[in-house]
């Protein structure tokens, strides 16, 4: 039965675009779903429509001409698929020919296309919308398919000033500032002057285009990007990026010999001045020959545009077998199980994603046939090489604003993001990031009374202080930061970097080391006091995640980073960590909630701002936003703050920044009226009320039952803060038959256990741990810069930068930013 449904609009099914993969992709002529050969018939099966396009991309070697060379180019009108070549396969010696047909299921009945004789309209109209469609990517990517930039009115009669500048060769640095990445050069008086942070994913404090605003001088080239075959050139005038076809005599004007400048992958100047020692080349081990890894479990991920933070993430979960069991290991079951539109579920798309990662089928030795009978067929099949995280990205990213834009973010805000998902899409009574979690024992002490409380809470990664006090090599830090501003003044070459040695027995013992309560409300004197707080583990994991918090603000709150070496060892053991629990003779603070005590003059300014977000000032959302931090962190700092500007919301950040949903999507708790959101806001919420959802499904992603969380909130007026503390000073909750366990509308839902644990799911044991995988960053912020893993799989360690596997020479495990530890059996 052939389908005679016109879809001309509909672009989803043909995400992937993996036409030129073997066997071609299949598209179904009814949701417009497409799949490869191996996945066609389960669709067929649980859905029975029967039609789909089939489209298939050959590649072969050019025919050469009587010299030897490939014949002449020309218009291929062979290739009408909207498909990139393939990048490992030189277009000048392959040709491409698309192929499509109908297949009709399930006798494999065929039928060529185009066919107008035999095909009804209605039919060929829908075959033609599906063969012409855009992948659905080049619009949500306008920036990465960028085909050709215009050249710039302003390249051929550009002013350039004949004041004398020179520009060296490295050492640069903002003229009006002290940053040292995303620099521009502007062509006219070539002042050195840096970029914004979101222009291109790299900090800045937007210098460059001030001076444009005060001068008028339109052109700028950005340093570190000038090869001999050109540079990032942008147009302040024309507001985009352009081409100038004089850039090798505008920069010869300021002494920049273009054919001898050469930028790195990562568009950072790589010449003989530049010191060796950069955590650049020593973290991607530029400069030795690494040996490519091939085969299941070395597959690596291309990089969509700052993707990097998530390949890393992922190829570090993919490496735990618990993950690889819970996905890959019932693959059969939850592709069966998948929804009627797989593309919107999580575990599909999981699973999707570790068979890629772990089958081996996308990490092939390149090899130029594998049959003979291919070489008589003068058909070549390229090896793949790595596989597009597209799907998945869109999925795990959709309705969080900085996931799903092509800015760097930060891989520890995307490893919890991770955990929060596998949370709520539970399968069965396994669930994988229960491997991660772990309860922390917070001690506060009443330093007036010495009166005691203790609380847990769940965690799933170590956030470990970078102690740079107890540097090991101060002497050579201090000789080293004079000669690098001496260099300076003078312009130049900077001196060989020296980075901080610090121990990480320094670190723990910053880790464990009290820290100040503010804001502290003494229950005992029933009054503000001071207040301190200790942490430590009430349980250990089987698999730590620790955290070197490397990021900080400087004395001008531009984001930086410590540029610093930590010992960490293979072998780590935090037993002296554990908790302890109330201690003899210490005496715990009464059980007394703080009054809650709002001024007459705020109250209706701070209901007001609460029950409309759409009155958010902008304005301060961008100062804060300018600064580095992620723009839904800004909006909610600027929203609970009331709108009273952006140092007041600067305050809330600094608090907060630390929280797990720091860059969450602002939700409003209780919104929908004056009412509910006085009730929310003041604690005046009765038992009838129902909880926030927002705030009942964050405890449940914790592992609690939705009852206990609905249960709590309304006994401590739905504060997310004292409902986890109700929760745990209540071990003797029972269940209460009224209520209800709602079961989400989850494309697997029927293969969701019923059975729920009783409170946090733990796997305590032993805290002696060995290193299996560590993640590390490059660049200045979580902003900018480049991530890349290295895993140790048997025996050996293996790197991971992006598509690129191979096997690590010198892995730099003292420059990490994230270690994942297993834990060793006792």
């Amino acid at each position: 039965k052939k389908k005679e449904r016109k879809k001309e609009g509909r672009e989803g099914g043909r995400e992937g675009r993996k036409e030129n993969s073997e066997g071609g992709l299949y598209v179904c002529m009814n949701t417009f779903l497409a799949f490869g050969r191996e996945h066609v018939e389960r669709h067929f099966r649980k859905t029975g429509q029967s039609v789909y396009m089939h489209l298939k991309r050959h590649v072969r070697e050019k025919v050469r001409g009587a010299s030897g060379g490939a014949l002449p180019k020309r218009r291929n009108s062979k290739i009408f698929l909207d498909l990139d070549t393939d990048d490992d396969l030189n277009s000048d010696d392959y040709e491409y020919e698309d192929e499509a047909k109908l297949v009709i299921f399930p006798d494999h009945y065929e039928i060529a296309l185009p066919n107008i004789e035999e095909l009804p309209a209605l039919v060929t109209i829908a075959c033609d919308a599906v063969l012409s469609s855009k992948s659905p990517y080049r619009k949500q990517d306008p920036d990465t398919w960028e085909n050709e930039l215009p050249v710039s009115k302003y390249a051929n009669n550009l002013t350039q000033l004949d004041n004398g500048v020179r520009i060296p060769p490295s050492g640069w640095k903002c003229a009006r500032c002290d940053l040292r990445e995303n620099l521009w050069l502007n062509l006219t008086d070539g002042s050195v002057l840096c970029g914004k942070w979101f222009f291109d994913s790299s900090g800045g404090n937007g210098h460059a285009l001030e001076h444009y605003r005060d001068m008028g001088y339109p052109l700028a080239v950005k340093l570190g990007t000038i090869t001999p075959d050109g540079a990032d050139v942008y147009s302040f005038q024309e507001e985009e990026a352009v081409l100038d076809p004089h850039l090798a005599k505008h920069l010869a004007h300021f002494g920049i010999d273009m054919l001898h400048m050469h930028g790195t992958e990562n568009g950072l100047q790589d010449n003989e001045i530049k010191p060796r020692v950069s955590e650049w080349e020593v973290i991607q081990e530029s400069g030795m020959k690494l040996k490519p890894m091939y085969g299941p479990g070395y597959t690596g991920l291309k990089n969509l545009g700052n993707s990097c933070y998530l390949s890393s993430v992922m190829q570090a979960v993919f490496s735990i077998p618990e993950f690889q069991r819970a996905y890959v290991g019932n693959l059969p079951r939850i592709f069966d199980y998948s929804p009627l539109d797989p593309t919107q579920d999580f575990n599909t798309q999981m699973t999707k994603l570790g068979h890629g990662l772990l089958s081996g089928q996308y990490s092939k030795p390149p090899v130029k046939s594998e049959l003979i009978e291919q070489v008589m067929k003068e058909e070549h099949k390229p090896q793949h090489n790595g596989i597009s995280p597209r799907m998945f990205k869109a999925f795990v990213s959709k309705s969080h604003p900085e996931f799903s834009s092509n800015r760097q973010q930060d891989a520890q805000e995307f490893f919890l993001h991770l955990v929060n998902l596998v949370e709520r899409n539970r399968i069965g009574s396994e669930n994988p990031s229960d491997v991660f979690r772990f309860l922390v024992e917070e001690r506060i002490q009443c330093c007036q009374t010495r009166k005691v409380r203790y609380t847990e809470r769940v965690d799933y990664l170590m956030q470990l202080p970078v102690a740079m006090e107890a540097a090991t090599n101060k002497d050579e830090l201090i000789a080293y930061e004079l000669t690098r501003r001496e260099a300076e003044v003078n312009r130049r070459p900077l001196p060989e970097l020296v980075r901080a040695k610090i121990p990480l027995s320094a670190c723990l013992q910053a880790f464990s080391e009290p820290e100040n309560v503010d804001d502290f409300w003494s229950s005992a004197l029933q009054a503000k006091s001071a207040g301190v707080k200790t942490s430590r583990f009430a349980s250990f994991p089987e698999y730590l995640v620790v955290q070197i918090k490397k990021f900080t603000f400087g004395l001008d709150w531009v984001p930086k980073k410590f540029d610093v070496s930590i010992d960490m060892p293979d072998l780590l053991d935090i037993n002296h960590l554990r908790a302890r629990g109330l201690q003899p003779g210490e005496e715990e603070l009464p059980d007394i909630s703080p009054p809650i005590v709002i001024p007459d003059d705020s109250k209706d300014r701070l209901m007001n701002q609460l029950i409309d977000p759409s009155d958010i000032d902008e304005s301060s959302v961008m100062q804060l936003a300018e600064m580095g931090f992620p723009l839904e962190a800004c909006r909610k700092a600027v929203y609970f703050t009331g709108n009273m500007g952006a140092e007041v919301a600067f305050n809330w950040i600094i608090v907060h920044m630390e929280e797990p949903d720091f860059a969450e999507p602002l939700t409003m708790p209780g919104y929908g009226g004056a009412a509910s959101a006085g009730a929310s806001v003041f604690g005046a919420a009765g038992l009838d009320n129902q909880p926030p959802e927002e705030i009942v499904a964050i405890i449940t992603s914790m592992g609690f039952q939705r009852n206990q969380a609905i249960q709590a909130l309304r006994a401590t007026n739905h504060s997310l803060e004292r409902a986890l503390d109700w929760i745990f000073s209540h071990p003797e909750f029972e269940e209460d038959g009224d209520f209800v366990i709602e079961m989400e509308n989850n494309g697997n839902a029927n293969i969701i256990s019923e059975a729920k644990p009783e409170g946090p799911r733990v796997k305590d044991g032993p805290g002696t741990y060995e290193l299996f995988a560590f993640i590390s960053h490059m660049g200045t912020s979580t902003m900018s810069g480049h991530y890349i893993c290295h895993i140790k799989k048997e025996g050996r360690w293996v790197i991971y930068n992006d598509h690129k596997v191979c096997a690590s020479e010198r892995p730099p495990k003292d420059l990490g930013y994230m270690y994942f530890y297993r834990r060793i059996p006792s």
